[in-house]
């Protein structure tokens, strides 16, 4: 195989010249000379090194990404995006699955370090960072993915995330307004910042609207190693029969994601209930899986495109050296997407299906 020297010879110029065209560094070079060296490449079929070029620089361009599970189609999807949005910066990603486990978290953010990666994505959007401050503490860039996050913020460097807040009070103001008064809502344990702002959210939109919140409605899965993301849909189905069974059953429910609602469409189902015509469900995330549902469900929409490409442009930008990007932390609007699982409830004097065993 032809080495850099190779090329260097065909070309007629140094071996620093080479070295700088392949690294991008040619915007003063003379035309002529950079054509040479493309073209000696092309002859050779020289394909550069990218650990040489990696020790050469001191830079790993190699981003960590570290996420709740894949196995949640909306992490897989991010996934994907931040890896295509890595790849016209020529970045690579490694991907670590770490179930929310602060321990797991710590560990992958040590072995990200010590592979000399020095830009990490945090998915898991934690309420605290105290677990990852030997981390943080040291050259390591932290971007926040649907973690909002303050400015000044000295932990994290920037952040991409949606108004959580908002995102719930628009589906909760969705269910009033289709007449709904008993509305319920299903989630894994509240130990995260987005959790915490969709049932914030929720609440300070029925409390806006004169509704009291019945606490007998808030379903939340134990709290278990892992938060349940592997198991979201299974965790939905097992809260909706827990909530059908009451005495006084919620007749919508709101759930903190798409799994957790597909789950409850089907624990719905198995109880003999109908949607919507029964009970309205609405997610959040909007999942390719959420409009081949049957029903398709109704859920609040994260642009995880533009959250994707925002968030890998702006630590890529930081870890250049650009650091007086605009708006470091961003927060954008969710958009309510209405599909056939939401409709308005029975009269009150309504008898609810009866439940099978």
């Amino acid at each position: 195989m032809a080495g850099i020297k190779d090329v260097a010879a065909r070309a007629g110029v140094s071996v620093s010249t080479v070295s700088n065209v392949i690294n991008g560094r040619h915007s003063k070079m003379r035309a002529q000379t950079l054509q040479r060296v493309q073209e000696a490449i092309s002859e050779l079929q020289y394909t550069p090194s990218a650990v040489a070029r990696q020790l050469q620089s001191g830079q790993i361009r190699t981003l960590g990404l570290v996420v709740p599970s894949v196995a949640n189609p909306f992490w897989g999807n991010v996934s994907q995006l931040i890896e295509k949005e890595a790849q016209k910066r020529g970045y690579q990603v490694m991907i670590c699955n770490a179930e929310r486990d602060p321990r797991l978290e710590a560990q992958y953010l040590s072995s990200l370090y010590g592979s000399s990666i020095r830009g990490v994505i945090l998915g898991s959007s934690p309420l605290s960072l105290g677990h990852l401050s030997e981390q943080i503490g040291k050259d390591m860039r932290i971007a926040a993915f649907d973690r909002r996050t303050p400015a000044g913020n000295a932990m994290i460097s920037c952040s991409v995330s949606v108004d959580q807040d908002l995102g719930a009070r628009l589906a909760t103001r969705h269910l009033i307004g289709l007449g709904h008064t008993r509305i319920g809502f299903i989630s894994g344990p509240i130990g995260t910042s987005s959790r915490t702002g969709r049932l914030a959210g929720m609440r300070a939109e029925m409390e806006r609207s004169g509704l009291d919140v019945d606490e007998s409605l808030i379903w939340l899965a134990p709290d278990v190693a892992g938060f349940g993301d592997s198991h979201a849909a299974e965790l939905g189905r097992i809260g909706i029969r827990q909530l059908l069974t009451l005495d006084e059953p919620p007749t919508a429910v709101f759930s903190v994601n798409d799994m957790y609602a597909i789950g409850a469409l089907s624990g719905a189902r198995e109880l003999g209930y109908r949607v919507p015509e029964d009970l309205s469900v609405v997610g959040f995330d909007d999942i390719y899986l959420a409009k081949v549902m049957h029903p398709p469900l109704t859920t609040i929409r994260q642009p995880a495109d533009l959250m994707s490409e925002m968030v890998v442009s702006r630590l890529i930008d930081q870890l250049e050296g650009t650091d007086e990007i605009a708006e470091p932390h961003v927060v954008l609007r969710p958009d309510l997407v209405v599909r056939s699982s939401t409709t308005s409830p029975a009269g009150a004097t309504r008898s609810h299906p009866r439940l099978r065993t």
